[in-house]
């Protein structure tokens, strides 16, 4: 019989770290590969993933999944990212920076950087809100809710263009990540001490800083599929309808997660049938996670 994970809220300390997230606070300095490697050695795991690379000046929300949830980091590919922005005007603003702001909201081309890892060709991205929250001299702070794979560098240069200023990127912090934000951020400190805890007999502190990583997977929707067909899911077959229990609404071709009635992660799959049918595959698999 495969080794199902069981309930999230009730697994040992030792499981949680091996399948677990942590909405870690990234300082300014080193990069995210180094963050994660500084966690995984940390927690004494053999594997840890960040959630979305940050430069290595750049700040806040970069979730760390450990263990075997470094197999969901594509999930943070479907959601949406917020961002806080500096943006160093190269003159004084002008009085309709506000509608020039505003222009930027919807869809925008950018050309990722030269040293991008992905290629340099024109694509679109959706700025969703985009706020001028605070004007000083040649400074603007701005607040910025965009698609995953939008370059705040590059948006903040062509808002100073549009200007008629001249504008580069100051400082860049990431205020959230769906389905985390800034709301609980965990230090490397904090992640630190409540290992020193937990070592000390006291689990609560790292109880409070390592999540489930079925936390990670908040924003998809679910499919709730019966021990039989996760046991099989688990060697690879995909999610059959009659069994399935239970289903979110979602658009054929979504990105869902497949989970035990009890709330254990199994896969993450491809909504491709009816989950009401009597018959037929209902979520092609892409990820197994048990």
């Amino acid at each position: 019989m495969t080794d199902l994970r069981g309930p999230p809220d009730d697994r040992s300390l030792d499981d949680l770290l091996s399948f677990g997230v942590v909405n870690l606070d990234k300082p300014p300095g080193p990069s995210a590969h180094q963050v994660a490697a500084w966690v995984r050695d940390m927690a004494g795991v053999e594997r840890a993933a960040h959630a979305g690379t940050l430069d290595p000046k750049v700040t806040g929300c970069l979730p760390m999944l450990l263990g075997d949830a470094t197999r969901m980091a594509q999930v943070f590919l479907e959601g949406s990212k917020e961002y806080v922005s500096v943006l160093e005007l190269h003159k004084p603003a002008p009085s309709d920076l506000e509608s020039v702001v505003a222009e930027f909201e919807g869809d925008v081309y950018q050309k990722p950087p030269r040293k991008s890892a992905v290629s340099r060709r024109l694509r679109s991205r959706e700025v969703y809100d985009l706020d001028l929250l605070e004007v000083e001299d040649r400074q603007a702070l701005l607040r910025i809710r965009c698609e995953s794979g939008t370059y705040i560098r590059k948006l903040c240069h062509d808002i100073g263009l549009a200007a008629g200023t001249g504008a580069h990127m100051g400082h860049l912090r990431r205020t959230a990540t769906d389905p985390f934000d800034d709301t609980d951020l965990v230090t490397l400190y904090d992640l630190s001490d409540a290992l020193a805890f937990a070592e000390q007999g006291d689990e609560s502190v790292l109880r409070d800083v390592v999540a489930p990583a079925e936390r990670a997977l908040s924003h998809l929707p679910h499919v709730t599929i019966a021990y039989s067909a996760a046991e099989q899911v688990a060697e690879g077959a995909p999610v059959y309808a009659p069994g399935v229990s239970e289903a979110d609404d979602a658009e054929r071709g979504s990105l869902v997660a497949c989970v035990t009635p009890d709330g254990a992660a199994v896969c993450l799959g491809r909504l491709v049938g009816d989950p009401d049918a009597e018959s037929g595959e209902v979520v092609s698999l892409e990820r197994v996670l048990v």
